[in-house]
């Protein structure tokens, strides 16, 4: 059973004559790009012409970039301390840089352009990427002269690249000092965190001080890290002429404020449900004062099922069948080709992520598998990911790049198909573990989401004025946890160091990446609704719409399912879904 992943479609080494020859490509590619703009892009004559060569150039150097980058990213993700990656990431940031210019030069262009849906309509290819350039004329607003562009993208890459590829390192090399069953050990973080997931709570416990302890080797260069990101990210915010970060999220999303204020509405209305379902939690495991932070994934039930990762499989792909039999063989396929890496080890970074690789047609899966059954979940999440790139893989690669709301609709329309069918086949023990896993995992995309968003919106709110030390932002972040939370929680047992944790917070390209994992599983669980009334007819539809996320924004997206995402009452409907789970999960706990 092979339980890393092969990159060899992408190359076999960095060494490779392939890996080479593309590097070289790339070099003649971006200096041909340049010159092309240099001598194209200075008047608006026969414009029509140059907007389809500037398309042609733009796909050609994404498709070879992105099989570069994405083979030195993903052989960095499972080996931190591979040099050749960490160069070759380094390398390929900066030769990305290279195409800042001519990429202005285009928008400066596109700026003076006045009748662009006039063009389109003259050209195939124009018309392919419509929704692709007209983006690009509503960003040109906030692009700043040619000389700064360029210069804030080189800078960027000893500025908040360096400051993320160094959190990403001491982070995913950083071994916890533990003792289990009387040995002391060093385990790698993933592992360690993984045991919060164990049926003994002594461990439990004992993994949660150790990782504690062990983030405090770390903090103060990770907290440098994150004030240098978000610093940056106000600075640059501040000179394009956004309002605020969270307002050039809003564009880079596709999404607007009325989306967010809309649904955060609803979670905020549906917060005292989840909370009793944290309470109760806490009842059956014996504490008074809402749940310690540690026992948060903690098993209930009486079967604690586990799967090995063949069983894991093989589960999710016959229950991804019950909805089509594309998206089973297209796991099984996965499955086969080994896409997947899902070995906890040293020098790994954990959590999980599916990379979609539109160059080859196919994806690479990221996790840390443990055998539980919230792992195998996990695994049906990050398929559900590769699924979305599959419906986009004949879409050009312009056309392939959907916004991070939208990026969690698969993958947590997948989990509801896994949990749902696992459910139905169910005794009262395993429904109500069942259960419980789902309405853990719903929490943590609802509940702790908005933890993260608020730790964030405060974090840049006090970073406009001053650096964050370390106590500063622990203590963010136990404010957020408590006002997210309740009284589901022991505020005395909560997770200081959930800002080292977390990845997301240390890109300065995807800001405030916290909310569209709550959008994705509320629209999710909307269009799950919309599949149990509708049936296999909605399965076409379905796969429809995947592969137009990447050209229209996000209300388009939805009006196209029948769903108004200005309503709260949409995102009420589909927490009223996870309520009814919460509501037979204390029936059963009761019983």
């Amino acid at each position: 059973m092979v339980m890393r992943w092969n990159l060899d479609k992408l190359y076999t080494s960095f060494e490779s004559k392939e890996f080479q020859s593309d590097l070289g490509k790339l070099d003649e590619q971006i200096i041909e790009f340049n010159n092309w703009a240099n001598e194209n892009l200075l008047s608006l004559d026969n414009p029509a012409k140059k907007i389809e060569d500037f398309i042609k150039f733009s796909a050609e150097i994404s498709t070879i970039l992105t099989k570069l980058r994405s083979y030195a990213s993903l052989t960095s993700s499972v080996d931190a301390k591979n040099e050749s990656a960490s160069k070759y990431k380094d390398i390929l940031s900066v030769k990305a840089s290279e195409m800042t210019k001519p990429n202005v030069m285009f928008q400066s262009f596109m700026k003076n352009i006045h009748n662009l849906d006039e063009l389109v309509e003259t050209s195939e290819s124009l018309n392919e990427h419509k929704f692709y350039l007209n983006q690009i004329k509503e960003k040109s607003k906030y692009m700043l002269s040619e000389q700064e562009e360029i210069l804030v993208s080189k800078m960027s890459n000893s500025g908040s690249t360096a400051w993320s590829n160094l959190q990403n390192k001491i982070s995913s090399t950083l071994l916890v000092d533990i003792t289990l069953d009387g040995e002391r050990k060093q385990l790698p973080l993933p592992v360690v965190r993984n045991l919060a997931y164990d049926k003994d709570s002594d461990i439990r416990h004992t993994a949660y001080e150790a990782e504690q302890a062990a983030y405090m080797k770390i903090e103060e260069s990770s907290a440098a890290a994150l004030n240098g990101i978000k610093g940056e990210v106000i600075t640059t915010c501040q000179l394009r002429g956004y309002k605020s970060p969270l307002d050039e999220t809003f564009i880079m999303s596709r999404m607007d404020e009325e989306t967010l204020n809309a649904m955060l509405t609803a979670i905020r209305e549906f917060l005292p449900v989840f909370h009793k379902y944290y309470r109760k939690k806490a009842e059956i495991l014996g504490y008074k004062n809402g749940l310690p932070f540690y026992e948060m994934f903690a098993p209930v039930g009486k079967v604690n099922r586990t799967f090995t990762y063949e069983e894991a499989m093989e589960y999710v792909v016959d229950n991804f069948r019950t909805f089509s039999d594309r998206l089973a063989d297209f796991a099984q396929n996965a499955y086969e080709n080994n896409w997947l890496d899902v070995e906890p080890r040293d020098g790994k970074r954990g959590g999980a992520f599916c990379s979609n690789l539109h160059p080859i047609k196919e994806s690479r899966i990221m996790a840390n598998f443990n055998g539980s059954f919230s792992n195998m979940i996990t695994l049906a999440h990050e398929l559900g990911h590769g699924y979305h790139g599959l419906n986009l893989r004949d879409e050009s690669i312009l056309n392939s790049r959907y916004p991070m709301p939208i990026a969690e609709t698969a993958s947590i329309f997948c989990e509801t198909i896994v949990v749902n069918a696992a459910l139905k086949e169910a005794n009262e023990e395993e429904a109500f573990e069942i259960l419980e896993s789902s309405i853990s995992d719903a929490g943590q995309v609802i509940v702790d989401i908005l933890s993260r968003f608020l730790f964030e919106s405060e974090v840049f709110e006090r970073r406009k004025t001053h650096s964050l030390s370390v106590n500063e932002l622990k203590e963010i972040m136990m404010n957020s946890q408590k006002e997210a939370y309740g009284d589901g929680l022991d505020h005395d047992i909560l997770h200081p160091y959930m800002w080292v944790n977390k990845p997301h917070y240390y890109n300065a390209e995807l800001s405030y990446y916290n909310f569209p994992y709550a959008f994705g599983l509320l629209f999710s669980k909307g269009l799950y609704a919309k599949y149990l009334n509708e049936g296999k007819e909605f399965v076409t539809k379905y796969d429809e719409l995947l592969s137009a996320t990447g050209k229209n924004n996000i209300r388009d997206v939805a009006l196209r399912m029948g769903i108004d995402v200005h309503d709260p009452e949409f995102f009420r409907s589909s927490l009223r879904l996870i309520e009814q789970d919460i509501e037979k999960f204390m029936e059963l706990a009761d019983r």
